[in-house]
């Protein structure tokens, strides 16, 4: 495959976490061509999701303040590509935009910090989150728990923990390992806690039209991750929520099928539907097929925090 005429740029969030997984992109399409790294320049953006730390994102425009720089050196040529947490991607994105290749996934658990699991937590202890999943998820296995706001990369919110504003806080693994964090905090089994959906995963994005591009990135891609994902997208798609909607999603590759695991929940915890689903890998008909089911399933008061 011919060699780019001049460096690629690769467009990425600035924060520690995603600078580590633009070099981890840069590592892998290097690798797979035989480039040189200088073949690739990677071109930090300031988004407007790190620049908002005192709200919930749902208050303040949900995933798109992730996204909507990049999208904007995308669509002007500032940038070739651009990577992303697939976690933070809209379920709906413009028919501009592809998802070229995903990396292969890192660990999918959320890792508790500041004790050992949830019942060590004591009797109306605070745990600093802003995910809707993590606070209802907690809240159903511990409705005594205060769930104060923590916004901010990973440092920041550690800063929180340590100064006192919480007595426990999660992050996701897969995160904390690409920031060499190994040993911080104890995983949470997903038999307890089921991730977000896409949790782990680095996705590469670039103009559709882009057909040097797009053949370059696609050789990096992972194919196991890129089905898993995509089918817990399809949950997301069908059920319609939004960054205020607590959802899990878990697919793991089981041979050539997909075993696809789905929670909806209530804010408060109280309310939930679980469901599971065998489908071939890229049936993404069956897991839009099982997000309509846990909706069917739901009680009204369940349902109204979803499309």
């Amino acid at each position: 495959m011919a060699y780019p005429d001049k460096p690629l740029r690769l467009g990425t969030r600035a924060s520690p976490l995603a600078m580590a997984q633009a070099h981890k992109v840069r590592d892998a399409l290097c690798a797979a061509h035989g480039w040189s790294h200088d073949t690739i320049e990677i071109k930090p953006v300031i988004a407007s999701g790190d620049k908002i730390l005192d709200r919930a994102l749902a208050e303040v425009g949900g995933k798109a303040l992730w996204t909507k720089e990049l999208d904007v050196s995308l669509l002007s040529g500032e940038i070739d590509f651009a990577v992303h947490s697939m976690k933070d991607v809209e379920t709906v994105r413009p028919a501009a935009f592809m998802i070229a290749a995903m990396l292969e996934r890192g660990d999918v658990r959320d890792r508790l910090i500041g004790v050992e699991s949830p019942d060590a937590l004591p009797f109306g202890a605070r745990v600093g989150t802003s995910a809707p999943r993590r606070t209802a998820q907690l809240l159903r296995l511990r409705p005594d728990l205060k769930i104060t706001l923590f916004r901010g990369n990973v440092a920041t919110r550690l800063a929180k923990l340590n100064a006192g504003e919480a007595d426990a806080t999660l992050l996701a693994a897969a995160g904390l390992d690409r920031l060499g964090m190994f040993d911080t905090g104890t995983a949470v089994p997903v038999d307890v806690m089921l991730p977000a959906p896409s949790q782990g995963a680095i996705g590469i994005e670039t103009l559709a039209n882009n057909v040097s591009v797009n053949a370059w990135i696609s050789e990096v891609d992972h194919a196991a991750t890129y089905h898993c994902v995509s089918a817990e997208r399809a949950v997301l798609a069908a059920l319609s929520g939004d960054c205020r909607s607590p959802i899990a999603a878990l697919a793991i590759i089981d041979g050539a099928s997909i075993n696809l695991r789905a929670e909806i929940l209530s804010p408060d915890g109280r309310l939930h539907v679980t469901g599971e689903a065998h489908c071939a890998a890229g049936d993404l008909d069956a897991a839009y097929a099982l997000g309509k089911a846990l909706l069917d399933r739901a009680p009204p008061a369940l349902r109204a925090h979803f499309g």
